[in-house]
């Protein structure tokens, strides 16, 4: 008898757990959506270049498009300016703000171009991103809104960021005064 109260007892804890599991998803996946929700209204206003989403398809190609304004994000490996050794600026796919110079590249081996600072404070933007069930820090242009990566807080000195960026939201103007790094 013992047996049976022990085993319903423990299919009732079981039970109670998953509901609470069950609802603490749905009240984090409506926050997440609630955020993203948020995020999309703000930026709309804050941005220097508002353009809506029909203009933006014509003017991106398809891949662009997913990445820049659905928050994609490439294959790691695969992206044109993973391995650019080229000495120059990266700029926006979307609008040619300049977002990082080749200095402050590195490789992170993470599969994606990396960098340990933005050009100026005032080219890119962070945003708080709660998708997929974590906190991180998204990396938009601060003058379209176009969603670039993300930054975390494990790379080289002196700052101590990655900002984990995807090739294909970048254009790369080339410094034809300098020589190649070499890097």
């Amino acid at each position: 008898m013992k047996k049976y109260i022990y085993l319903i007892l423990a299919v009732v804890l079981i039970t109670f757990i998953a509901m609470l599991n069950d609802s603490s998803l749905k009240n984090e996946s409506t926050r997440s959506v609630q955020d993203s929700t948020k995020t999309k209204k703000e930026n709309k206003m804050e941005f220097q270049i508002n353009k809506s989403e029909d203009e933006w398809k014509k003017e991106l190609t398809p891949e662009q498009y997913k990445v820049l304004r659905e928050k994609g994000t490439e294959r790691a490996f695969t992206g044109k300016f993973y391995k650019n050794k080229e000495t120059g600026i990266y700029v926006c796919a979307a609008c040619g703000n300049e977002l990082f110079s080749s200095d402050t590249k590195y490789e992170s081996g993470s599969g994606w171009p990396s960098y340990w600072k933005p050009v100026s404070e005032h080219s890119v933007k962070l945003v708080d991103d709660y998708t997929f069930g974590m906190h991180r820090k998204e990396v938009l242009c601060a003058r379209c809104g176009s969603h670039l990566g993300h930054v975390f807080d494990d790379g080289p000195d002196p700052t101590g960021k990655r900002y984990c960026i995807n090739s294909i939201s970048l254009d790369f103007k080339k410094d034809s005064t300098k020589s190649d790094s070499g890097k």
